[in-house]
């Protein structure tokens, strides 16, 4: 028992040393925050103990050397002036304060070889925070709004993420949420999508309806949103235009199959014969018994149903703004209509028995032409989707 605690103590000597040598690195490296991080989760339990004196001694250093360092950015930024450096300043106090807050839960920590505490000088940094924010607040506004003015996306894109950033900071800055909505509708592409028929054939309108509700596909997303019927107020960026080129449909066919299967099952026992027709016996003088078996047989007629339908078409990607064509894809999808039934004569249990399904089925309606168009509509959607989903259109 002695020996197990002896071992115990040593391996958790060993961690706690390892522990230590990371955070002093830490300091080295002069990531002081990370070193604090990792002394505050160490002295989360038993801080008072003398095994954990090594991490008091490395979070008063490291916080003094954090603080200092915080201290001497925020004066050099102070004396810079620079409108761009409102959001460092702001999350510097805030850092600050986040910083004292983190250590705050464990005080007081002693150090026991001084007889005192540690020494964390705070600061309160409430008027700092609230006066950096407001300072960030308005110049987040006044950037976003004169980003509101251009006529490039790209810029009312920056614009929105500004006033979001500006909404999460300070909700209810203004009329900030107003400009951020603004902002997402300037910024984003508007994709005006119609199929055209270019074949000689009727296409479903179900078919059409079905392939132009984008609202299925999942694929609006932050900067894209697709149309699939005009609205007003909208000014359209692209074109996806779905041209149906060729609808070929194979004639309906019934082809017949006619072949025989045999198959040798058990049917119970026989007496084995010799060559001359005799009983064959044992050692024993008893007549040796052996497995008899017989062979089925069956005549298979078999019906083979068919009907196929392939739909081509190609997907055009259009500038509107340029009319100029981007891109095209070509897609195709097909539907395959197929029934197999069967009857026989003889004994149908000569057939495997994942054949035997076939003999209880019988002839059905063939799907007309309209149908068949409409069942290759899933794989063509899916088809659909897989091409935008890799080709998005960019501004």
């Amino acid at each position: 028992m002695q020996k197990t605690t002896l071992l115990f103590s040593i391996f958790f000597l060993i961690l706690s040393s390892c522990g230590v040598k990371t955070t002093q690195a830490l300091i080295s490296d002069g990531n002081y925050d990370g070193a604090i991080d990792r002394a505050v989760e160490a002295l989360r339990s038993n801080k008072d103990s003398k095994g954990k004196q090594d991490y008091v001694y490395l979070l008063e250093e490291a916080f003094a050397k954090a603080k200092d360092r915080d201290l001497r950015d925020l004066e050099m930024m102070s004396k810079d002036a620079n409108p761009a450096n409102a959001e460092r300043i702001y999350n510097t106090y805030l850092q600050l304060n986040n910083r004292q807050e983190k250590i705050r839960p464990l005080l007081p920590l002693k150090l026991l070889k001084q007889g005192k505490n540690a020494y964390f000088p705070f600061d309160n940094y409430s008027d700092q925070i609230v006066n950096s924010r407001n300072v960030l607040s308005k110049y987040l506004y006044e950037n976003a709004s004169a980003l509101l003015k251009s006529n490039n996306k790209l810029d009312f894109r920056k614009a929105y993420d500004d006033f979001a950033y500006l909404e999460s900071i300070n909700p209810g800055y203004k009329n900030t949420k107003k400009l951020m909505d603004d902002a997402q509708f300037k910024g984003t592409d508007f994709v005006d999508v119609y199929a055209k028929n270019q074949t000689n054939m009727v296409i479903p309108k179900m078919l059409q309806d079905d392939l132009l509700d984008f609202k299925t596909y999942g694929l609006n997303d932050k900067w894209t949103v697709y149309h699939s019927a005009r609205q007003k107020n909208v000014t359209y960026d692209y074109s996806l235009i779905i041209n149906f080129r060729q609808i070929v449909i194979s004639p309906e066919q019934i082809k017949e199959k006619e072949f025989i299967k045999e198959r040798q099952v058990k049917d119970g026992i026989k007496t084995l014969l010799d060559s001359r027709g005799r009983p064959v016996k044992d050692s024993l003088g008893k007549e040796i018994k052996v497995d008899n078996y017989k062979m089925l047989r069956a005549n298979v007629y078999e019906f083979r149903q068919y009907k196929s339908c392939q739909v081509i078409a190609v997907v055009d990607y259009v500038d509107i703004r340029t009319n100029q064509l981007l891109q095209s894809f070509p897609v195709s999808s097909e539907f395959v209509f197929e029934n197999v039934y069967s009857t026989y004569k003889g004994d149908r249990n000569a057939c495997d028995d994942s054949y035997i399904s076939y003999f209880n089925k019988r002839a059905v309606p063939f799907p007309n032409n309209e149908q068949m168009v409409f069942d290759t509509g899933e794989d063509l959607k899916a088809r659909l989707k897989d091409i935008i989903v890799k080709n998005k259109f960019r501004s």
